[in-house]
């Protein structure tokens, strides 16, 4: 409905409280903002829109909040030139959303994080590729140890040493969540993105792909544990909320399967942790996860022990007690000092952009089987999905939606899937029984092994191997597993837990 020049002249007239009792009332219930010229006539109404105040032949304006005042922006096509910055919103701010926010931030786009535990401390070992210190600048001031050694624990606690193929400047990096978090996200902050501590409830994506998204979240900026509700109106949305994300919700993106992650935080004797100064352990075997591992992974002061399953997520708190029982020898006389944890996807989503909402990290299911690694993925997602927007809206000067979106995705699936793949399979080989796993350390021994492993793992590069040592590892391979077939039909393997007297049967 427009409003004709009779009519604007009645209300300039001074038909306030007819405006208010018939115009607005839909408006007022859903909590918007209203353009300056209408809001002039209710001084106390919250209003995001009122299309109705404007004829179809005009072009739709927007009013938003942005840095506290009324902005009027427009809604319009993509590709065409805007008189205002793009407006992104990113919702979670963890490495995904932190990266991407930079990013749009330092190319000139108007940029709001939403995140609400801005002290977030994830169960997540915490590990980061020694490529990832270069690539995305990171101090040394935010990495706690420089792990040069591993060792690779079987069912039946055989342990292996993994690393001796590094080099004295190879390393990888031990994290943790809350520190490594706080830096990408002050430094989004320093390059123009407003950090904004809310949590985002909904999402109304239009039907028609060239208006403009209303996001709608709990505002705990003023600390009370109960959000003051808001909205806010934006051109597109990257959703970066981790493995129970609400965008991908509203979306409607698909189920993702998940694993639940356990971790405790255990404070140990000096001695013992001199022990991890440059040592990470991981535990496989049926006791600690039917599908997954069991770590040790040396912090600042402490050690971080846990593990994660997606078949039995009912029996976690079991697969952790197995985990510190078969480490108890070298953790003995810690202090537990925090108990996390969290979910952490297990496969791609099947979808993961809608119009101009983006899925990245964790909200897209961009963690690797196997290995479990999370953070590198997060973080370079944010960033490719960002840098799309930005080449697609020349920097923030033009409309851009699904098509830049698509962009992004097209690249991560050339540049991964192939990682992904691998990581896959190999699980499903490997980690399907105790016999399997045994068979897996072993394979762990091998120098070509380690080295191809860690060549991919630290630089994120698909490396070539050699033909002949290429062949003689499928040779060893199948013997592994024809061997942990022949184990598999028998009675199993002897498990000692730790440094528990009693022996016990896992069978496979």
């Amino acid at each position: 409905m427009a409003f004709s020049t009779m009519q604007r002249s009645k209300i300039n007239a001074g038909s306030r409280q007819s405006l208010q009792q018939k115009v607005l009332p839909a408006a007022l219930m859903s909590n918007t903002h209203i353009t300056r010229t209408a809001r002039g006539l209710l001084k106390d109404a919250e209003i995001t829109s009122l299309p109705a105040l404007f004829s179809s032949s005009t072009k739709r304006k927007i009013s938003t909040m942005s840095r506290g005042r009324l902005q009027t922006v427009s809604a319009v096509r993509d590709g065409e030139t805007l008189d205002r910055p793009l407006r992104v919103a990113v919702i979670g701010g963890g490495p995904s959303g932190a990266c991407a926010a930079e990013t749009l931030a330092a190319a000139g786009i108007e940029t709001f994080l939403i995140e609400r535990k801005l002290d977030n401390c994830k169960p997540c070992g915490g590990a980061i590729p020694i490529c990832m210190v270069d690539e995305f600048k990171l101090p040394m001031e935010i990495i706690d140890r420089k792990v040069t050694k591993m060792k690779m624990i079987s069912p039946s606690n055989k342990e292996v040493d993994v690393g001796k193929t590094l080099s004295d400047k190879e390393w990888i990096g031990m994290c943790r969540r809350e520190v490594f978090d706080d830096y990408l996200r002050n430094r989004a902050q320093k390059n123009g993105a407003q950090i904004m501590n809310g949590l985002m409830m909904k999402l109304d994506v239009p039907s028609n792909r060239d208006d403009p998204i209303t996001v709608h979240y709990n505002d705990y900026s003023e600390g009370g544990k109960i959000g003051v509700p808001k909205s806010m109106q934006v051109d597109l949305v990257i959703g970066a909320d981790g493995a129970n994300s609400r965008v991908a919700k509203d979306i409607d993106a698909g189920e993702c399967d998940y694993a639940i992650a356990f971790q405790e935080r255990i404070r140990i004797p000096d001695d013992k942790m001199k022990y991890y100064e440059d040592l990470a352990e991981m535990y496989v075997g049926d006791d600690v996860s039917p599908d997954f591992y069991g770590w040790v992974f040396p912090k600042y002061d402490h050690v971080a022990v846990g593990t994660g399953t997606v078949v039995n997520k009912t029996a976690i708190k079991q697969y952790q007690q197995a985990t510190r029982d078969r480490a108890s020898v070298k953790t003995e006389g810690g202090k537990i000092i925090r108990v996390e944890a969290h979910p952490i996807p297990e496969h791609p989503r099947p979808k993961r952009c809608q119009g101009r909402v983006a899925l990245v990290g964790d909200a897209a299911g961009y963690v690797t089987k196997c290995s479990g690694e999370g953070i590198y993925f997060a973080a370079k997602s944010g960033r490719m999905c960002a840098e799309a927007i930005v080449e697609a809206s020349e920097n923030g000067k033009k409309m851009c939606g699904e098509a830049a979106i698509r962009n992004y995705l097209d690249k991560w699936d050339n540049k991964y899937w192939t990682t992904y793949k691998v990581l896959d399979i190999l699980q499903k080989v490997f980690y399907r029984s105790n016999p399997a796993r045994e068979a897996f350390v072993d394979l762990c021994e091998d120098t070509y092994v380690q080295k191809m492993t860690f060549d991919s793992y630290l630089y994120k590069t698909v490396v070539p191997g050699n033909p002949i040592d290429d062949f003689k590892l499928l040779v060893r391979t199948v013997s592994c597993l024809l061997r942990a077939n022949a184990l598999r039909q028998g009675e199993g393997l002897n498990v000692t837990f730790g440094s528990k007297p009693n022996e016990e049967r896992v069978l496979a």
